[in-house]
């Protein structure tokens, strides 16, 4: 009976012994899986150009209307917070078309989009060529 004491006494400290060590805080780390956002090497398509009022990098990036405005390539023909110069917002019933504010719903040269012209001796009104 001794003997069977014995060796379930050895049994139970190795056993418990195995567990102290494989869970001791002195094991190294476990390494974390990297997220997907941080594993990325490749930059964000969608990021803003940064082109610290550098003028041509804008020319090359975005074409021959943009400028940088903010640290960022603007189309200011095109873009309502820099409608034909840097920081000039157009109100917010207008548009900007061809660097200029504009109200596309009674502009006979922008009627209802940029661009659309009324014909000659023609009105625009609420974005349509001669209404009514």
């Amino acid at each position: 009976m001794k003997i069977m004491q014995t060796i379930f006494l050895v049994a139970i400290t190795i056993t418990i012994t195995s567990t102290i060590t494989t869970t001791s805080p002195t094991s190294p780390a476990t390494t974390r899986p990297i997220s997907r956002f941080l594993a990325d090497q490749q930059p964000n398509p969608r990021a803003a150009d940064h082109c610290n009022k550098d003028d041509e990098i804008c020319y090359v990036l975005e074409g021959k209307n943009s400028t940088c405005c903010n640290n960022k390539c603007m189309d200011l023909s095109e873009d309502k917070h820099n409608c034909g110069a840097c920081k000039k917002k157009c109100k917010f019933t207008n548009s900007c078309c061809d660097g200029g504010c504009v109200n596309l719903a009674y502009d006979k040269r922008h009627c209802g989009s940029c661009g659309n012209k009324c014909m000659p001796g023609g009105y625009c009104i609420y974005g349509l060529c001669n209404y009514a």
